[in-house]
């Protein structure tokens, strides 16, 4: 994970093992735009252009490329040289050169107007270029390496100047120039930052000691006073840049190691990326971390849910886990929920907050302990098609779950066996599954259009299937009361149904221009919740019908899943852009973000 600040601090760029780069809100954290893909392989390196109207990133598909800022799109062909990894990229500082290392132990300088090589490239090192600079008068570039020195460029020659900096005992991570440009600092995996003159390339005082793994991330403040480090350690810590002393405690966060930290051109923030794939922000003055970290899954999130005492929330994604979630931080709560070897359809918690249970594209249902994450028992087996809907009875004994194998089947939820004959009668797959309130009942959505009722104790079909809708129906739900049934559909409406007698109540409630992927009541009944693929969230009167205000918008992608929480002040929300949103439920603005 390689994160930088724009030139106005209003941007963070980060570069990610999946390949794709991304752009973010400074100040509020939200995803800006599309990811920007092209790379094969994992970005290792990504820089802002002087001006910000370029971003570059360098890659282990062993390319640089050049993207347009503003619209994310790819400017011209990608810089082929490297033979190996690319592990760094930098501007100079009048933006007309490009440099980058590479693990070919080569240093290549690019025009960044054209994206040809320029002379000859930089021979000198024995082993991995892991990190390069231009000093800020752009006259000369740093570079450090595997085999444990730094060496110092002339930028427009390419010539070695001096001696190779000695003095870490193992690889060097990641150089830079103080902003004068009399300073260069490098970390190392022996655990230590060193300070050195840049006109002599004499070390500077003692090296800075304090991180308990190798230092993989080091860069000055913008006035020059102080020194960030990001480590194996998982740890972030500020220096004195005089004294070489620490200041303050080690910021804590990130639960893997830091790969690289930025000062924003301000200096009053930090960021930092992890390989626990969280973006942080932090106070550079206190070293609090600042407002909701940046995390998401790595493919869609196609359900998400509170635990019954709101608290928690979980989701689960195409990316094959479950994740758990601090309601109130946003916090990521343990490691990802891993077992499932197809995409996580559905995922609830059962009554208690106890258990969690997840259908999957892989045929099969799972349980989990909720406090630890661990797998509780065998998967239940028995559907020959994905599942993509699961619910828990009131008194949380049973599971139901609704499959495309078009049935619904139900489990002991303590013993994880099927309870009597599966449920058939759909013509269509199976898209969501509920239980009434009393328990008495489950209610199922399908392809065919229909929506059924069953009687939860034997199985049977309840009268006729609910008939209204034009095309799939993706989510259903029952009211509080039992009174009520509501369902979205693929025809972009929602509709309302008396539960007694399976008639539809008023109009179907229009609003949305796609699909109506998720449904959900308010706990106190008075309100309807949609999710659709047009990105929108809507807010209905349960009662008229009526939409209440305007639609809740921020998703960059289709809305699969949204829930209340259980006092009814929040509203989750769960999208293909990879992000959960959490959104104030009665002013209807967006109150955190949840991603990974």
């Amino acid at each position: 994970m390689s994160v930088c600040y724009s030139s106005n601090g209003t941007r963070v760029v980060t570069g990610s093992s999946d390949n794709t780069i991304r752009i973010w809100d400074a100040e509020s954290g939200a995803v800006v735009g599309e990811h920007l893909t092209g790379h094969s392989h994992g970005v290792k390196s990504v820089a802002y252009s002087p001006d910000g109207q370029h971003i570059i990133s360098g890659s282990s598909d062993c390319t640089i490329r050049i993207w347009d800022a503003e619209t994310g799109a790819l400017v011209g062909n990608p810089l082929n040289g490297h033979i190996d990894t690319v592990w760094s990229v930098a501007y100079s500082p009048d933006g007309r050169r490009i440099v980058s290392g590479s693990d070919d132990r080569t240093i290549r300088i690019w025009d960044a107007e054209t994206a040809i090589s320029v002379g000859e490239h930089l021979i000198g090192h024995n082993r991995s270029v892991k990190s390069v600079a231009y000093s800020p008068d752009g006259q000369h570039i740093i570079s450090g390496s595997d085999d444990r020195t730094i060496r110092i460029w002339d930028a427009k020659t390419g010539a070695s100047i001096g001696n190779p900096l000695n003095g870490h005992t193992n690889s060097v991570w990641s150089v830079a120039y103080s902003p004068d440009g009399q300073r260069i600092v490098s970390g190392s995996d022996d655990r230590t930052i060193r300070i050195w003159d840049a006109e002599t390339g004499a070390s500077v005082g003692e090296h800075l000691i304090g991180h308990n793994d190798g230092v993989n991330s080091v860069t000055y403040s913008p006035d020059g006073q102080h020194i960030i480090s990001g480590s194996d350690d998982c740890t972030i810590r500020i220096w004195d840049a005089k004294t070489g002393a620490p200041v303050g405690n080690p910021l804590h966060g990130h639960t893997a190691p830091v790969w690289s930290v930025a000062y924003s051109p301000d200096g009053q923030r930090i960021v930092s990326g992890s390989d626990d794939r969280i973006i942080r922000t932090w106070d550079a003055e206190t070293g609090a971390s600042v407002g909701e970290h940046l995390i998401e899954h790595n493919e869609f999130v196609k359900s998400v849910a509170y635990s019954p005492d709101g608290q928690h929330i979980i989701s689960g994604s195409d990316d094959r886990t479950i994740r758990i979630w601090d309601a109130e931080t946003g916090a990521s709560v343990g490691n990802p929920l891993d077992g499932h070897t197809g995409r996580v359809q559905s995922v609830a918690y059962s009554p208690d907050g106890r258990r969690i249970v997840s259908g999957s594209d892989d045929r099969t249902l799972r349980i989990w302990d909720a406090e630890t994450g661990a797998s509780v028992g065998n998967p239940l087996n028995g559907h020959t098609d994905p599942v993509r809907s699961v619910a828990y009875s009131p008194d949380g004994r049973r599971i139901v779950s609704g499959s495309g194998d078009r049935t619904l089947r139900i489990w002991d939820a303590e013993t994880g066996a099927s309870v009597g004959e599966h449920l058939i009668g759909h013509y269509g797959g199976v898209e969501s599954v509920a239980y009434s309130p009393d328990g008495q009942h489950i209610i199922s959505g399908s392809y065919d259009c229909t929506i059924r009722i069953w009687d939860a104790e034997t199985g049977a079909s309840v009268g006729n299937p609910l008939d209204g809708h034009t095309d799939w129906v993706r989510s259903i739900a029952y009211s509080p009361d039992g009174r009520r049934i509501i369902s979205g559909s693929d025809d972009s409406t929602i509709r309302i149904w008396d539960a007694e007698t399976g008639a539809s109540v008023g109009n179907p409630l229009d609003g949305h221009t796609g699909w109506v992927w998720s449904v959900a009541y308010s706990p106190d009944g008075r309100r309807i919740i949609s999710g659709s693929g047009d990105r929108t969230i809507r807010i209905w009167d349960a009662e008229t019908g009526a939409s209440v205000g305007d639609p809740l918008k921020g998703h960059t992608d289709q809305v699969r899943s949204v829930a209340y929480s259980p006092d009814g002040r929040r509203i989750i929300s769960g999208s293909g852009d990879r992000t959960i949103k959490n959104w104030d439920s009665e002013v209807s603005t967006e109150a955190g973000k949840l991603r990974e």
